[in-house]
This record gives C-alpha cells, sequence and structure tokens, in this order.
C-alpha cells in the first residue's frame, strides 16, 4: 500500500504495524481478485462484490469481513483519495448468536425436564446453584 517515507503511511495516521500489514493483506487479495487491476478503475459496485463474496462463497467471521471493509475503505479515502458512496448492498457476514451463560431456576428446571438419560446427567452436573451478588436471596443456574 505505503511505504515509510510516504505521507500516507498507516503509522503516520495513528494505525498500528499490525493494523496496516492487516489492510496491507485486504488489499493485495482485492486486487488479485480483479486481475491486478488498479483500484481506482474499481468502483464502489466492485467493492461491494468482494465484500458480499466474502460472506457468501468464502464464509469469513463478520469482524474478518469487517476488517477487508476498513482496508478498503482506508484504501481508498486515504490513500488514493476516493470517496466511495456508503456501500448499503454488501450481504453482511452473519454474527454469531450470542446465549445466555445464566438460567433462572426456572429455565434450568425446564431445560432439565426436558432432558434424560445420559443428557440429564450431563446438563445437571453442569449447571450450579448460585444466589445472587446482590444479597436478595435470588437463585440462578449458571453454567460452569
Amino acid at each position: 500500500m505505503c511505504r515509510e517515507a510516504n505521507p500516507c503511511s498507516g503509522r503516520r495516521l495513528s494505525l498500528s504495524l499490525r493494523t496496516e500489514e492487516a489492510y496491507v493483506g485486504w488489499v493485495r487479495r482485492f486486487i488479485r481478485a480483479h486481475d491486478r487491476r488498479h483500484p481506482r478503475t474499481l468502483g464502489a459496485r466492485v467493492v461491494e462484490a468482494f465484500l458480499t463474496l466474502l460472506a457468501t462463497r468464502d464464509r469469513v467471521s463478520a469482524s474478518t469481513q469487517n476488517q477487508a471493509l476498513s482496508a478498503l475503505l482506508f484504501l481508498y479515502r486515504e490513500v488514493l483519495a476516493v470517496d466511495l458512496p456508503w456501500l448499503d448492498n454488501v450481504v453482511r457476514a452473519k454474527r454469531p448468536q450470542r446465549l445466555p451463560t445464566v438460567l433462572s431456576q426456572d429455565e434450568a428446571r425446564r431445560l432439565l425436564a426436558a432432558m434424560d438419560g445420559r443428557s440429564w446427567l450431563i446438563a445437571s452436573l453442569l449447571l450450579r446453584y448460585r444466589h445472587a451478588p446482590d444479597g436478595r436471596g435470588q437463585r440462578a443456574y449458571a453454567m460452569r
């Protein structure tokens, strides 16, 4: 992307060395994906298509897709001085669904009631009884 002597260097713009290296990697991947054409000749639709392919074909995580997006925005805005319109048509990678780690007593009872055999035994051993730290005597089960 930029050499240290170049005023557009990422570190001169307060990017860490690791961030700059990651951005260079994404820019190289982007250029290679488009037959080594100069990014100035490629527009927002090509950037959108590249980011969408990352999510759909390559199945990258949401954070990886966001890093690629940041790298390409940095390239266009800071290095090439080209302002891309906001990329609304990008298919975003799905963020993993976060499951709660603390269950109420009722939730724990219902969960265990739906199980039997070995799965019930394992779940009942993993669940442990715990009082709430505020001292109000509320009870919850937490996964270890």
